[in-house]
């Protein structure tokens, strides 16, 4: 085993070392070389001081000895397991053999030293292990992390739409269903799934997403449920595949309306059996592994009319969660945008800090047909073309749909100096020739967004009766009730 040099500058100086050993000598001896090396260390001279000191205090790492006076280093390394399981713990003895060795593992030893010992090997074993025990806990930091970046919180919005996909997410986490997530594209299906997972007891187990539709169709088999040596020309390594990898976990299947009918069969298989058996493969494995997908197709209409597989499509549906397109969220989209804006401007090292009214005015207008992934990329586009601290239309002229732009142009050729006079231009000049919900469509905005803009600009139709002050309709608390459903 090759072995690296060891470099004080490179460690940690905090790292707390407990040694126990009744033998003197060997003890300073110890403490000496770990001083050297950069550690704080702590002498025990018997087996009830090393529990003791273990009782009080945390250590990294505990080496020590097999045979002590008044204790037994076996015992010694089950509590010290049993209450700090990150710890390191090497055992020490004069009295070598493979019984002891074993026991000694078993019982939870992390390396076993034999005395008299090479310095240079023991500090070899204490750097490994020590470095274990950061990979380990830097892991747990990782994963923590992780679960607060992917949970809920990421998801941001306070439309009503968003509050229900929160409280659904909130109530299926808990559970080992199986879930659909139904929504258009670049609404967050994959945002919603790493929801559920970080939001469940699998939290620290792998979550694995796949883009069915991304990988080709004579290779998804080999991908997801992995292969046999030899299974195929190229197959010169067995593969476990995507199901087993996300073993104790969640597989997010996105885009599975595009799976081909033949492994849609083998993953229902899976989903029954909860086996799995690689390509070319004649033993199937237990799989743990709770599954969630996602598509922009209704999947019950392509079940019914043969696209998908029926049964395969109500084994996958327990559950099914709707993410809200952008357009229905009302007011988050001015309040995603900011916060693209931020985390943009910190990632380019921008001075944008706000946006101008025209600018706002043009995300209420805009449809919105790419959702959430358009809007990051529409506000990443801004702060880099941004002559300004605030974010204007001008930063996105070409963005402004050119329908806007030649319904609203006036007669002279020229254009007026805003979007939103673009808007108010429609509404006085069509709102005489066309109904509520067609003037609507037309600007790719509500009935109620329509309403609070001409209510705004004082542009009411002939014989309407409302004031400023007049609530919505009926029909339009409807509309906007029907577009957040």
């Amino acid at each position: 085993m090759d072995r690296k040099p060891i470099d004080t500058e490179d460690r940690r100086p905090a790292e707390q070392i407990l040694v126990i050993d009744d033998n003197c000598g060997i003890g300073d001896c110890i403490e000496m070389l770990l001083q050297r090396a950069g550690h704080d260390c702590v002498i025990a001279r018997n087996g009830q001081d090393g529990l003791a000191q273990l009782r009080s205090r945390e250590f990294d790492m505990v080496i020590t000895d097999l045979r002590l006076p008044d204790a037994n280093g076996l015992e010694i390394v089950a509590i010290s397991k049993a209450t700090h399981p990150e710890t390191q713990v090497i055992l020490m003895t004069s009295f070598s053999s493979v019984e002891s060795a074993i026991e000694a593992l078993r019982c939870g030893a992390n390396d076993y030293i034999i005395k008299p010992f090479d310095n240079d090997d023991f500090l070899f074993s204490v750097q490994r292990g020590l470095g274990e025990r950061r990979t380990r806990m830097e892991n747990v930091a990782l994963k923590r992390s992780l679960k607060k970046a992917f949970t809920q919180q990421a998801i941001i919005g306070e439309s009503d739409g968003i509050r229900r996909l929160l409280t659904m997410i909130q109530r299926v986490a808990a559970t080992e269903a199986n879930v659909l997530i139904q929504g258009e594209s670049g609404t967050g299906k994959e945002l919603v799934a790493q929801a559920i997972h970080f939001g469940g007891k699998r939290a620290h187990n792998p979550f694995v997403a796949v883009n069915c539709g991304a990988i080709p169709a004579d290779l998804i088999e080999s991908e997801l449920f992995g292969h046999a040596k030899g299974a195929y020309t190229g197959a010169t390594s067995a593969s476990e595949g995507l199901i087993r990898e996300a073993g104790g976990g969640t597989l997010f299947l996105d885009e599975i309306s595009e799976m081909p009918l033949n492994i849609q069969v083998k993953l229902l298989r899976v989903l029954q059996e909860r086996q799995v058996r690689p390509l070319g493969s004649s033993q199937s494995y237990i799989t743990d592994t709770r599954f969630l997908a996602a598509s922009n197709r209704n999947l019950k209409e392509s079940a019914e009319n043969g696209s998908f597989r029926a049964d395969l499509f109500y084994r996958l549906n327990v559950i099914t969660i709707h993410v809200p397109p952008l357009r229905e969220r009302g007011s988050d989209v001015e309040l995603l945008a900011r916060h693209f804006m931020l985390v943009f401007s910190r990632k380019f090292g921008s001075p944008v800090r706000g946006m101008r009214k025209d600018f706002v005015d043009f995300l209420y207008r805009h449809s919105w047909p790419g959702n959430v992934r358009e809007l990051q990329n529409v506000i990443e586009r801004a702060v880099i073309l941004a002559d300004s601290d605030q974010l204007t239309v001008s930063d996105i002229e070409d963005l402004i749909p050119a329908q806007a732009k030649s319904i609203a142009a006036p007669d002279d050729g020229s254009l007026p100096l805003s979007v939103e006079e673009y808007i108010k231009e429609v509404v006085r000049m069509h709102q005489d020739r066309h109904g509520e919900a067609e003037l609507a469509a037309m600007l790719g905005i509500g009935r109620k967004a329509l309403w609070m803009r001409r209510r705004q600009w004082g542009l009411y139709r002939p014989g309407d009766s409302r004031g400023a002050g007049v609530a919505p309709t009926v029909a339009d608390q409807e509309d906007r009730t029907t577009r957040l459903q």
